[in-house]
């Protein structure tokens, strides 16, 4: 099952001039060398592929991709392993910001 967390430095939503803007999180994910940048995710059920359009940031862990999606000033990604957990807690401390469940 998936938890989905919400990566931000606004929380509570007044704080709009502390948001991570898309060029921030491009500039640190170009240093991590397991993360690619893409437009859109694709992914595949069943006989379906679906697309979702997008500022995405693409981890790979083995074969599987994991998304973490820029939205409006946070990033969101849904957790489903440990290993994936703490990669966003990695995430979160070298943005300054802080995560949400949800």
């Amino acid at each position: 099952m998936n938890t989905r967390y919400r990566i931000t430095r606004n929380a509570d939503g007044n704080h709009r001039d502390k948001v991570m803007s898309l060029d921030e999180c491009k500039s640190y994910f170009a240093t991590q060398t397991d993360f690619v940048y893409a437009e859109e995710y694709s992914f595949r059920s069943a006989d379906t592929t679906v697309t979702i359009p997008g500022d995405f940031f693409l981890w790979q862990l083995g074969e599987v991709t994991i998304p973490f999606r820029y939205y409006e000033g946070d990033l969101y990604v849904a957790v489903s392993h440990e290993i994936i957990f703490q990669k966003m807690l990695e995430v979160v401390e070298h943005l300054n910001a802080q995560y949400i469940e949800g």
